[in-house]
Parts: C-alpha cells; structure tokens; sequence
C-alpha cells in the first residue's frame, strides 16, 4: 500500500476556471507546503497566509494540491476518502474522477508509472452556490447562501454567528494507493445482536477479491467458515457464549470483541465490536423519546458535538481523544452530530466504542428544502449515505439515525401546512438506507419532530430552549413536560480567565472582538450573552449592565457561574423519577473560536465553568433536591450503575452558612439502575418549613445540605445544595484549609479543601493544570480532593513553579499555594 500521507503535497490558488489543465497548473505561483489529509485554510495558515481569526473566502477561488512519487508501476486502487467539496481528480495529466459531494468516498482503478503525479483541483465553491436550482417552499435564516441547498458539503463556514467563516476546502480525509492484485475486502456488513434473552449473535457477509482461499470468521472466542452466497460475497453467523453484552459506561461495561477474516495466509482486520441491543421506547403513552439498551432504560445527557479541528478538519484518534475522554469523564453518555456538521470518521466512532458514549448521527440535512425531486441529487445522497454507515459498521455506539436538524421545524415555523414539510427525504429515501446498512439503529425523521407542531417539546424529539434563548423561568422546565431534547440549554459560557488572556485579551460588553465570538441567530437583534444577563439578573438579582461598568471580573466570575447553575438545575429536574423527560444534549459539546461561546470545552480544549457543573449533574450515582413549595424538598436519589449500592442519606439545615439548625439521614439500597424520591420530612422526623413554604417568621436556615455517603467506605459518593437565597453571596474573607498531598507518579497534584462555613462556587486556577472538580460549593464538616491533572504540552506555560490559586464568590479574597 501506498499512503500519500507521507507524500510531498503543495497547493496553490487561482482564479475560478482560470487554470483549465493540470498541465496549465505548472504555471502557478505562490505554492505553499500542504498536508494531506488536511485543508488549505490550514496548509494557508501554517505557510503564515491565513488568518483563522479573520479568515478570508476560499469558496470563491480554484485550489490545486499536487504532489509527486515513486511506485511499482503497474494497476492500483487509487481510495480517497473525503473530498472537499468539488473536486478532479488527475494522474499523471489524465483524469481519472469528478466529485460534486463532499461526504463521498472513491475507488478508482489506475495505472501507475515509476514516476508519478497526483494533482486534485478543487474548483471554487461559489459559482455553483450561485446557480439556479428548483424553487424552494421556504428560505431559512441559517446560513449566508441558499445555494448550500443542492451542493452536499458542509454547512460549517456559512453560519454566521454560529462558529468562523472558515471555508471546507481540500482532500480532508485520507488518500491511498494499493496494488490492485492485492486481496481486498468490500461491501462488508457487519451485524452484533442481544438477544433478550442475553444470547449473542454476530453475522458477517463481504466481498472478497484475490483470494481464493475459503475465508474463516472469527470473534470472540468463537469461528466458523464462511459460505458463498448469490453475488460472490461470504457470509457467517457466530453465536459467542459467554460475552459481556456493551453498555454505555454510565451503565455498564462498553464490551468489546475483535472482529476478522482469515483466508489462506492473509487476514482482515474489522475492529471491534459490542454486542448490545438499541430500542426506542415511547414511554407508556406512545408519544415519548428515549432508548433501551439491552432492555435497560438510560437517561441520555451529554451534548451536540460541533468539530474537533475547523480549520484542519482532522478527524485521527488523536485530534478526537482529548475531547471524548473529557466527555467520558464528565459523565456524558451521548454525543450528537448535528445536521449542520460533518460526517466523523471511523476514529470518531472507534473511541466511542472504547469510552461507552452513545452517538446521535443526523445525516447531514439541516434546515433546508432540498430537491428531492431531482434524481441526480436523490443519488448522491443514496451514495453518501452507504459510504458513511458502511464506515460505522459494526459500531455499538451508534444509538440513533436521524433525518437532519430542523427541517421540519423550518417548515411549519414558516407557516406551512405538514403535507408541505414532512416529505420522502426524510420519511422514505433515508429511513430506507438507514433500515438497510444499520437496521441495528432507531431512526428519527428529524430533530425536532412529534406533537402537534414538530418542535412541541411535549410529544417526540425537541430543540428545548425554554429555559435559554426563550428567557423562561426554571420552572418551565418541568411545565413544558419535555420528553427528550435533542439539543437544549444554549448559553454563552465563558472560559476561565487565562483563555480569555491568551486568545481575546478584552474586556467583557460591547467591544466588537467580544461580540464577536459571542454567537447569535442570524437576523436576531439579541444575542446569547443577553440570554446569559437574563438569568443573571433572574438568579443573582443583580443588574448586569451596571456590574459589568463597575467591576468587570466580578460580573464575568458571576457569568460564569450561572450558566452552570441553570443547566445543573435544569438536568436535576430531568433526571428525577417523576420526570417524563428521557434524555437531554446541550449545545454544545465545544467552541470552535476563543471567547464565550455556546461549548462547554473552550477552543483551546480547556474544560469551562459550566462543564464541571454539568459533570455533577450527570453522576451515575446522584443525589439532587427540588422545591416543591408547600409539599416540601423532595430529594431524589438515582444509581445509573450496574451493581446494587448500599448508601445513607443525610440532611443538613445551616444558618448564616455554619450553624446547623435541623438534621436528619436515612438508609437506603439502591437497587441497580433505579431511582428513588423521597420527602426531607422522611429524614427529619418532624415538620420543618425547609421550603420557607408557610412563613412562619423569618427563614430558620440559609442554605441545605444533602449528602448520598457509601454506607461501606464513608465516601461522599454526591452532594446536593439548595440556598434559601441564591442571591445572597455574603462577601467575606476566604477561610480554608487548603493542603497539598503527595505529588502524583503523573506529575498530578492532589489537593484537599476544608472549611467551616458554606463556600460558594469555588474555583481553582493551576496555570499548567486542569482540575477534576471546580466551580463547586465547599459545605462545612466534609474534606473535598480535587485532582489536577497535567496538561498536554502544547498547553503548559512557561513558569517552572505552578500555583494554586483557590477563590470562592462569597467571599473577597483568596489564598495561594505554593507546589
């Protein structure tokens, strides 16, 4: 094999249609080293020509990326894996292919000489987004050209506000050269299933060229030989004993088991897989969301995946490991790829396996009317679909295929009547292949979809931005009996302060560089920062224009804060057994631009305030409170986790933040994968207004303290606050105990926090490192270990000796340790 990816790759650019030729190509100047895979904006930016944080169109020139090498000559298999977006293909000065899809993957037979040269044009973008096509019902405001419509590439860099104009050009995905006398595998299918009775099954079926030899299937443990069927391929069916079925890791173990072909001396390689069981699930009235795994209702919560690399458009193991291990370690248990995204690679897929994260995979449709009556396009999308779930096959964390995003939404917010929106896009053409290439997958037309309107959050899949974008109060919440949100909860989240000093060293408002990386709806005369003042002004009581003319850190540490609060407030709402809702994705997952950003992962892959709020909110083991007025605090308790847990319960009511004033605790057997809601009356014994429901004089009690302990180890396993008075911040001199333990063998520092007074939202800066917990609030009675953990070293700073910084919102000062 041949891996181009070593090759020496150049690119250069010219005006559209004014290089016609390969050969004409020779002629142009100012030709820059190039990576492939890779972009130009990014071979541009490397070379010093590009500016991501002001990046220039590219759709409006022609790319040519070149390069030389040597070979055997002879007949090849010529695999190009993404080409972006309209592209030829030359060899040698000979065409060889033509792609006006940008999700496609190609396999094209050449002859190669000794000495040869790939060159592929990528013709400029805007003419045809230019061009006429057939009238469309309606006109969303998403993005900059309606064009985007009848060319299939990513909406990414047409959505302003939404993330940098950075235009998808290039071979962005792998380019390779194999002998075509060489064995080869195609048109596999690979098929793991969980029975309800636990037994486990795998069927396999491909074509396989230049061998001869009777092919062997083999997986866990188990092999069998495989038969010929009509057409030439191979197919086997094993049925393993003995597995250990894959779950998502909030609730089991993600399992998995080597998958390959043997025939004659050569072997097929086919990853792993798991063998689980998906099911949608109604709910009891028909008219829900949610999943089952392996008979086993999960709660879904995690976030809208964006990209891991704009500007490159990487999609290796190691762009994506970062980024999904800090989903992992937040408790998520799903992303979503949204329709106005990218198709990720099979890497993308692979680490999920591996880390038991749920995908959401939204072919890549969003918003718009697309010409479904044009066979030419129906086509393409027939072929972009087979490439794209034949490179997931075998994928146990592949959960749910969706239609697109907001298709649906688009129509009937127009006005439009349902015969108008819902068409055979999304109810024939893709459910067909999606039953076809992965029938192991639920299907969802389109997000939203369900109820009487498709973006009711009341029946079905919504987009809940109630509490959000909508300014609703919390309580909304639970008034608008959401079922399941696709995507919800968008805020501008602002970093900690020394990514803001390192990539937008201005002052929060209206200086245009902030505004600028604060996102927005297009056309809208708000923003998502005036979303953020709301509830700002709404939890905090505090005036937020006045803040930030007054004292600007504090209104940005308060910023900070509440965004965390409000979604951790939203998600314990959600996940109590009451609920109806059975699932939850913010958006989203990351920035793609330094600023305050929808993502809870800064651009520089840094974990924000809001995402360590979110990583309490989705403990698998969870402890949350909710007022419920004159009926009390309910207290709910939930255990995600496979194995039964034996915990006590405890109940603390402190005046003036140290002062207990009313306790009680509880013993309880958390059964596995169950929730439980009890009454803090349960624990005290006795009537207590712990709700300051009835008013009987003034408030007994400022803040309430709920523990879930392990019964066997004393282990402080959740903890749930609830403040009579959340904007009551009560500055006072910070007074913790803070000591440093022994280093950690991985350069780590363990720290340990205790106090005798409540501390609000407490936060700790390490320049070079990244803590496990932050932005919490210390209760008195209880040590908190937090673990800081090195960062990459593309991320450490310059300074030898790193400090611990440690600061809290109620109070005015803050300490530093020396490590």
């Amino acid at each position: 094999m041949i891996d181009l990816t070593a090759a020496d790759w150049t690119l250069a650019l010219s005006e559209p249609g004014a290089v016609e030729t390969p050969e004409a190509a020779d002629g142009l100047s100012g030709r820059v080293p190039a990576r492939v895979p890779g972009t130009a904006a990014g071979a541009l930016a490397a070379a010093g020509r590009y500016d991501p944080d002001n990046p220039q169109p590219l759709h409006d020139k022609d790319v040519w990326f070149e390069a030389s090498f040597g070979a055997e000559p002879g007949r090849y298999r010529l695999d190009l894996e993404g080409l972006a977006t309209i592209a030829e293909v030359y060899l040698n000065g000979a065409p060889v292919l033509e792609s006006r899809n940008m999700f496609r993957k190609y396999n094209v037979e050449v002859e190669l000489a000794a000495h040869n040269r790939l060159q592929i044009c990528f013709r400029a973008l805007e003419p045809h987004l230019n061009a006429k096509g057939p009238r469309a019902r309606w006109k969303p405001q998403l993005a900059t050209s309606q064009g985007l419509r009848l060319i299939r590439t990513t909406v990414l860099g047409h959505m302003p506000g939404w993330c940098p104009e950075i235009h998808a050009v290039g071979p962005y995905r792998p380019i390779r050269l194999e002998k075509a006398s060489s064995p080869r595998m195609k048109n596999k299918r690979i098929l793991a299933d969980l029975a309800p009775d636990g037994s486990a099954t795998l069927t396999v079926s491909a074509a396989l060229e230049n061998i001869s030899a009777t092919p062997v299937l083999t997986s866990a443990g188990v092999s069998a030989e495989m038969a010929r069927q009509d057409g030439g391929t191979f197919a086997a069916t094993l049925r393993p004993g003995n597995i250990t079925p894959w779950m998502p890791h909030t609730h089991g173990d993600p399992a998995l088991y080597d998958v390959r072909i043997k025939a004659g001396e050569h072997e097929f390689d086919l990853g792993k897989t798991g063998f689980r069981r998906i099911e949608a699930d109604p709910g009891e009235d028909g008219k829900g969301f949610g999943l089952q795994v392996n008979g086993v209702p999960v709660f879904c919560r995690g976030a809208v995946w964006t990209n891991a690399d704009l500007l490159g458009l990487s999609g290796d193991r190691e762009t994506y490991r970062p980024l999904l291990e800090a989903a992992r370690d937040a408790g998520m248990n799903m992303l979503r790829i949204g329709g106005t995204m990218l198709y990720e690679s099979r890497a993308f897929f692979k680490l999920c396996d591996e880390l038991g994260l749920l995908v959401w995979q939204d072919f890549q449709f969003a918003n718009y009317d697309y010409p479904v009556k044009d066979e030419g396009f129906v086509e393409e999308v027939r072929a972009e679909i087979r490439d794209q779930l034949t490179d997931s096959q075998g994928c146990p964390s592949l959960a749910v295929l969706c239609g697109g995003s907001e298709i649906y939404q688009q129509g009937a917010m127009m006005g439009l009547p349902e015969e108008r929106w819902k068409g055979p896009l999304c109810e024939e053409i893709l459910p067909e292949l999606a039953a076809r290439f992965r029938p192991d997958i639920p299907y969802v037309p389109n997000a939203p979809c369900g109820g009487v309107l498709p973006f009711s959050p009341n029946e079905g899949v919504a987009h809940y931005y109630g509490v959000g974008a909508y300014l609703r109060p919390l309580e909304d919440a639970r008034r608008a009996n959401v079922r399941f949100a696709a995507e919800c909860l968008a805020f501008s989240n602002i970093p900690d302060q020394r990514s803001l000093d390192e990539g937008l060293a201005v002052k929060p408002g209206h200086d245009p560089r902030w505004k600028a990386r604060v996102p927005r709806d297009r056309g809208a005369g708000w923003d998502f920062e005036d979303v953020r003042d709301h509830y700002l002004k709404t939890l905090y009581g505090v005036d937020p224009a006045a803040l930030r003319y007054a004292d600007p850190d504090r209104y940005l540490d308060l910023g900070r804060a509440v965004t965390g609060e409000v979604m951790e407030q939203t998600f314990a709402e959600w996940r109590r057994k009451a609920s109806p809702c059975r699932g939850a994705l913010v958006w989203t997952f990351q920035d793609l631009a330094l600023g305050a950003g929808w993502g809870l992962i800064d651009a520089h892959g840094r974990p924000k305030p809001a995402y360590y709020a979110l990583k309490r909110a989705f403990r698998p083991l969870q402890v949350t409170v909710s007022d419920e007025g004159t009926n009390g605090l309910a207290i709910h308790v939930i255990n995600d986790l496979p194995n039964k847990k034996a915990v006590t319960l405890t109940l603390t009511c402190l005046k003036d933040g140290h002062v207990p004033v009313v306790s009680g605790e509880t013993d309880l057997v958390l059964d596995p994968h169950s929730a439980h809601e009890l009454n803090a009356a349960q624990l005290i014994g006795a009537f207590f207004d712990i709700t300051y429901a009835y008013r009987f004089g003034p408030p007994s009690h400022d803040v309430t303290v709920v523990r879930l302990v392990d019964k066997e180890t004393g282990e402080i396993l959740a903890e749930a606050t609830q403040f009579a008075n959340p904007a009551d911040f009560g500055r006072c001199p910070l007074n913790v105990d803070a000591r440093i333990n022994d280093a950690l063998p991985n350069g780590g520092i363990e720290l340990t926090l205790q106090s005798a007074h409540v501390l609000r939202g407490v936060h700790l800066h390490c320049a070079d490192h990244c803590p496990s917990d932050n932005w919490f609030s210390l209760t008195p009675a209880a040590a908190r270990v937090v673990t800081l953990t090195p960062l990459p070293k593309s991320q450490v700073s310059k300074a030898n000796t790193p400090e611990v910084v440690i600061s809290a919102l109620n109070c005015v000062s803050r300490i530093t340790l020396k490590t």
